[in-house]
C-alpha cells in the first residue's frame, strides 16, 4: 500500500535533519554457481555490515513481485512516486540530463549506438561502449539528418550523452508519445521497427522510422557504432516536486546525466555528473550543510552486472563500502543505502529479484541482522516492502512527517 502523496504534503514538515540515500544501481545479486554466494554476500564490507547489525534491513520489490523494472521506475519508487501512475520515458530524463531545453510538445528518445551484423542483427546493443568523444562525433554526423520533407518544419536533435548514449529529439507540431521502442533488449535478433500505440503518435512512429533509415545509411562505414536503437520515447512530464509533497530541499549526485534529469523531473538541485565514486562522496561532503536530502546515485555495480562480470561488482561494493566512513563523518541523521532493482551478474541484466534496503538511524529498532547481504535482510524486521514505502520510512526517521489523524 502506498499512502497517497496528497496525505504525506498535509503531515510532512522541513526540519533541519539530514537524509542521505545512496543508490547503488543493480546492487542485487545471485549466488555464483562455484560459491553459492551473491556478489553482496561475496564482498568484505565491514562498514555497510555494522550499519545493517545497528540498524534495521528488508528487501525492496521496486515495482510489484516478479517485475523487472527499468532505472526510471525504480528510481521514482525509491523518491516516493507511484512508479506506475507516473509516467516518465527514458528520452526525456536523457535529454533533461544533458540539460537540453525541451519545450512542451517536443519528444525525446534514448539512443544507443550499437552493432550489427550482415544479416542486419544485434551483435552488440552497446557497441562495445564506445567512448563519448566517438559518440559525440557520430552525433554530429547523424544532426544531418532533415525530416522536414516528411513533416513539414520537423527539427532534429541529435545530443551526445555518455558513451554509446545518445538522446534523439523531434521538435514538430502534433507529436505524440506512444511510440514503441526499437530495442529488443537482446543480441541475435533484429532492431524492431517503432510502432505508434495509438493514432495520435502515427507521426512521431513514422518520424522515428525515417530517422532510423536515415541513420542506418550514414553509419553503415562505421564500425562498430553501425546502427542505432531507440526507446523511451516521451513528452516533457508534470510532477509535484520534492519540495512541495515532502518539504525537503534535496539534491542529486551521479556520474551519468540520465538519473540527473530523473532527480530534475522530481524538482532536486542536480551537480554536475562527477567522473567516479570518489568524487561523488567529496561531492556529498562539500555540499553536505546546503541540502537536506542527499540521493547519491552509484551506476558501477550495474554496469558490471549487465557485462556479467561477477569479480568486478564484487570490486565495486568493496570500494563503496570503504567510503562509507565518509558519510558517517557528516552525521547524517537518517542514512539509507539500497538499490534500484537487481543486475545479476549471472544473469547479465536487470532481473525482478527483491533489493536488500539497509536504514540507519538512532530510531531503528534492531532486527538480529548481522550482515548488509540479501540473506541477512530476508530476515530484516523491514521484511519485504515495495520500493515506494521507503520514502515515508526516511521521513519519519528523520521527524519530518506529523501524526496523521486525531
Amino acid at each position: 500500500m502506498m499512502f497517497p502523496l496528497d496525505q504525506i504534503e498535509i503531515i510532512a514538515h522541513s526540519s533541519p535533519s539530514k537524509i542521505v540515500q545512496v543508490v547503488m544501481d543493480g546492487l542485487g545479486g545471485l549466488p555464483h554457481s562455484q560459491t553459492g554466494m551473491t556478489e553482496l554476500e561475496t564482498a568484505h564490507t565491514p562498514n555497510l555490515d555494522a550499519l545493517a547489525a545497528g540498524g534495521t534491513c528488508g528487501l525492496l520489490h521496486p515495482v510489484a513481485p516478479g517485475i523487472t523494472t527499468g532505472s526510471v521506475p525504480g528510481h521514482l519508487a525509491l523518491f516516493g512516486y507511484d512508479p506506475v501512475q507516473n509516467h516518465v520515458g527514458r528520452g526525456v530524463v536523457e535529454a533533461l540530463g544533458i540539460d537540453f531545453a525541451l519545450q512542451p510538445g517536443d519528444v525525446a528518445a534514448r539512443g544507443n549506438f550499437c552493432s550489427i551484423d550482415d544479416k542486419g542483427l544485434l551483435s552488440d546493443r552497446r557497441a562495445g561502449r564506445i567512448p563519448t568523444e566517438e559518440s559525440a562525433r557520430l552525433c554530429q554526423l547523424l544532426s544531418s539528418i532533415d525530416l522536414s520533407d516528411i513533416v513539414p518544419g520537423t527539427q532534429v536533435f541529435v545530443k551526445p550523452v555518455r558513451e554509446h548514449r545518445f538522446a534523439l529529439i523531434l521538435r514538430a507540431e502534433g507529436l505524440g508519445d506512444d511510440v514503441a521502442d526499437t530495442d529488443p533488449q537482446k543480441e541475435g535478433l533484429a532492431p524492431l521497427p517503432a510502432v505508434a500505440g495509438s493514432s495520435g503518435s502515427d507521426r512521431t512512429a513514422g518520424l522515428a522510422n525515417s530517422f532510423v533509415e536515415a541513420a542506418h545509411e550514414i553509419l553503415s562505414s562505421q564500425i562498430p557504432a553501425n546502427m542505432v536503437l531507440l526507446r523511451g520515447f516521451s513528452g516533457l512530464p508534470h510532477m509535484p516536486p520534492m519540495s512541495q509533497v515532502f518539504r525537503l530541499n534535496p539534491a542529486a549526485i551521479a556520474a551519468l546525466p540520465m538519473y540527473l534529469g530523473l532527480a530534475k523531473v522530481v524538482g532536486m538541485t542536480v551537480f554536475p555528473a562527477a567522473s567516479s565514486i570518489e568524487e561523488e562522496f567529496r561531492i556529498l561532503a562539500d555540499s553536505f550543510a546546503q541540502y537536506d536530502y542527499f540521493f547519491l546515485h552509484l551506476k558501477p555495480t550495474d554496469l558490471a552486472g549487465e557485462d556479467g562480470d561477477f569479480d568486478r561488482k564484487v570490486k565495486v561494493i568493496e570500494e563503496v563500502d570503504s567510503l562509507i566512513p565518509h558519510i558517517l563523518e557528516l552525521n547524517p541523521h537518517v542514512l539509507a543505502v539500497t538499490a534500484d532493482h537487481s543486475t545479476p551478474a549471472t544473469y547479465k541484466s536487470h532481473s525482478w529479484h527483491p533489493v536488500p534496503l539497509l536504514l540507519s538511524s538512532s530510531w531503528c529498532r534492531r532486527d538480529g541482522v548481522s550482515a548488509f547481504s540479501e540473506t541477512q535482510c530476508l530476515k530484516g524486521g523491514l521484511g519485504h516492502m515495495a520500493s515506494v514505502q521507503v520514502m515515508p520510512l526516511l521521513l519519519a526517521h528523520a521527524g519530518k512527517l506529523s501524526k496523521f489523524g486525531a
